[in-house]
Formats: C-alpha cells, sequence, structure tokens
C-alpha cells in the first residue's frame, strides 16, 4: 500500500492553525507563515525547503544587518533558524533541505550568543567522531542538577528551546543532544548499541565543576521517548530519573502497528504518514518501509532482553490516541521490571496533544516530576 501524504489543500489550513502554537511552527510569526503558505505549489521537498529558506534568509540578511549597527540581533537568527529548520522538517533527506540544515545549525550558534542562559556548544570526542550537545547552565544557582533531554526523529537538539526554558526556571541545568540517526548523531538507530552516545554525555557531565553531575536525569521526547526508557535501563545506577515522552518500547516496532502507521494511520503528522516514514527511515537512512519493517523489531526492549530489568525511576506520559506509537507499549511497561509512574491524556493525542489546546499541561507535569527526582 502506497503511504498517503497530505494534500497541499489540507496542509496550508493545517500550517496557519499551527502557527505560532503547535509543533513544528511554535516560534513562527503568523504573518510570515501566511506569506510563505501563499509561495507554496506543492509538497515536494526540495520546493518546501526553496519557501522556508526564502523566509529564512530574509531573517538572517536582518540579523546580519542589526549586528553591524550594534542592535540586537538574536531574535532574527533566532528566527532565521527556525524557518531554516521547518525547511528541513521533517529530515535532512534531500539536497534542498540538507542546506536548510546547515543554514539552521549556522543561525542557531548565531542566536545562541544572545541566550540566557548562555549556550556553550559542547563536543565529546566519540569513536573516532564527535558527540555535539548543547549545555546550558541557570545564572546564579551553584552547581544545579542536569537534565540531559533529546527529541524525536524531526526534533533535533536546536529544537528543545521550550522543554530548556520550562526546566531552567526550576534551576535546573540542561543538556541537549541528537538521538541516533538524526541531525549530528555519530551512529545510525539501527546500531545496536546506539545508546552509548547517552552514555557518553552522561560522562562528561559528572567531569564538570560547574554542575552537579551526581544528579542527572535524561528525557526524550517522541521517538526519543523510546531511547529515554532504553537509557533508564542501561544506566539503572547513575541516573535520578527518567522520562518517556510519547515513546513506544515494544508494539511500535512490529510489523502490525508499524505498517498501518506508516501509511494510513498516522494523520495527526503534519503532512501525514508518508512524511512520518520519510522520518522514521531516516535513521537508518533508507526510505523503503520493507526496509523499515526489517530494521525497526530490533529496537524492541523485549527483543533485547531489558523490559524485565532494573531502571532508574521512569515516568511515562502521552496521549491515549497517538497514533505513532501505542498506548499499549506504556502498560507493557508497567507489566515489567522495576515499578514505574504513569500520565495518560484520555483525549490527548501523539505527545497528549490535544488539538487547539495547549500541550503545556503535558510539559507541566514532566518537568515538575523531574524537579522533584533531583532535589529530593
Amino acid at each position: 500500500m502506497e503511504s498517503r501524504m497530505r494534500p497541499l489543500e489540507e496542509l496550508k489550513p493545517e500550517i496557519l492553525r499551527r502557527a505560532g502554537r503547535a509543533n513544528p511552527f511554535e516560534w513562527v510569526r503568523r504573518e510570515d507563515a501566511e506569506e510563505v503558505v501563499s509561495w507554496l505549489e506543492s509538497t515536494e521537498d526540495d520546493h518546501w525547503a526553496e519557501v522556508w529558506g526564502r523566509m529564512g534568509e530574509r531573517y538572517e540578511a536582518l540579523g546580519e544587518k542589526q549586528e553591524q549597527t550594534g542592535e540586537p540581533c538574536g531574535d532574527a537568527f533566532y528566527l532565521a533558524y527556525d524557518y531554516y529548520r521547518i525547511g528541513r522538517y521533517p529530515v535532512a533527506s534531500t539536497p534542498g533541505k540538507k542546506a536548510c540544515y546547515e543554514a539552521s545549525l549556522r543561525n542557531f550558534l548565531k542566536a545562541a550568543r544572545h541566550m540566557d542562559p548562555a549556550v556553550e556548544r559542547v563536543e565529546i570526542p566519540f569513536e573516532g567522531k564527535s558527540v555535539i550537545c548543547y549545555l546550558q547552565v541557570p545564572r546564579d544557582v551553584d552547581r544545579p542538577p542536569v537534565v540531559l533531554h533529546w527529541g524525536g526523529v524531526d526534533g533535533w537538539k536546536e529544537d528543545r528551546r521550550r522543554p530548556s526554558e520550562a526546566l531552567h526556571q526550576l534551576g535546573l541545568a540542561t543538556m541537549t543532544i541528537d538521538m541516533p540517526g538524526v541531525g549530528e548523531s555519530p551512529v545510525l538507530g539501527s546500531d545496536p548499541k546506539a545508546e552509548r552516545t547517552f552514555s557518553a554525555a552522561l560522562d562528561y557531565l559528572e567531569t564538570r565543576a560547574d554542575v552537579d553531575g551526581s544528579r542527572l536525569a535524561v528525557m526524550g521526547g517522541s521517538f526519543g521517548g523510546y531511547w529515554a526508557a532504553k537509557v533508564a535501563h542501561v544506566e539503572a545506577k547513575r541516573l535520578k530519573g527518567a522520562v518517556d515522552w510519547g515513546g513506544g518500547v515494544h508494539l511500535t516496532f512490529q510489523e502490525e502497528w508499524l505498517r498501518p502507521a506508516l501509511t494510513t494511520r498516522a494523520e495527526q503528522y503534519l503532512m501525514g504518514p508518508a512524511s512520518l516514514l520519510d522520518a522514521r527511515g531516516y535513521i537508518f537512512r533508507t526510505r523503503d518501509l520493507e526496509e523499515i519493517l526489517k530494521l525497526a523489531p530490533q529496537l524492541s526492549l523485549v527483543t533485547q532482553g531489558l523490559i524485565d530489568g532494573p531502571c532508574a525511576p521512569l515516568l511515562l506520559i502521552n496521549g491515549k490516541l497517538d497514533d505513532q506509537h501505542p498506548i499499549d507499549d506504556f502498560y507493557l511497561l508497567l507489566e515489567h521490571g522495576d515499578p514505574k509512574e504513569v500520565c495518560i491524556f484520555p483525549d490527548g493525542g501523539h505527545m497528549g496533544r490535544v488539538p487547539g489546546k495547549s500541550n503545556e499541561p503535558a510539559l507541566n507535569t514532566l518537568v515538575r516530576w523531574l524537579h522533584g527526582k533531583l532535589t529530593a
């Protein structure tokens, strides 16, 4: 069965509905979104990249002009980053989207110079390559605990501003990282021990004098929730807490769930199931559904023999109506291994989102939970 792509006539109003409110358009300006939508003529990958990149170029030029004249330029560079980021959405799988991704990195680092807390780009040596992270330590907080967190297949380390800000408000430091297979991660999602990139980041945090390396937690959003659940098992002894925010662990990788999710079911995804197929395949560097169906089952925590083992305190949070990851995976986790905590939004979809409503209840719940675990 051919995977369904949301038609352009459906996509345009959905972009405007989400503009300034919902993923991946939380930070965009409504008037800019309206202009880009007027330029959109198709959902073809490089056309998508070109029109959003055009808006990114506008704000990058504005930021450079402001910088030269001594005016505040951080907001312009951040908007440039964000429009380029949308241009590479969901993944940098074509020449145009790769160009947008490189431009998004360039502008994020320009914007980062003006953020509070300050953003430090950390490069951790890793098997002849590097694990790249962004560390932010709140001012006037002595050696705060740290939450290492990441997104999913389409939300990369630069895109974690909102959860980071919520954690900073509670006096927690943050470090963002790419999950395996996306962004600047040095490993693919098909690597059976890919979680060692997170372990390398935790090792690094234990060496920092300005944070408390004995009080560490992790959080993964969307597909990244899977990696958080896995790290909770692999790093059970040194984590104070872990949050799986919207990820699956076993059933989500089986063909009976995955085939319909990537062809017809995932209607909550911006461009529909075909776009989710592209994003999921990217972590393995394939766009072929059959190859994804062969590779995905090896990620299962059941197959890997971890689900019955000890794990760090683990919070499971999602919407009951998620069409990307089955809520039954949470029930499976609750039936195995150490006790877990769970928060399920009965009318929520992926990540607990309810159409037309803010997703702050989910974010606030997990942020308070992490703060409690790290400061107890």
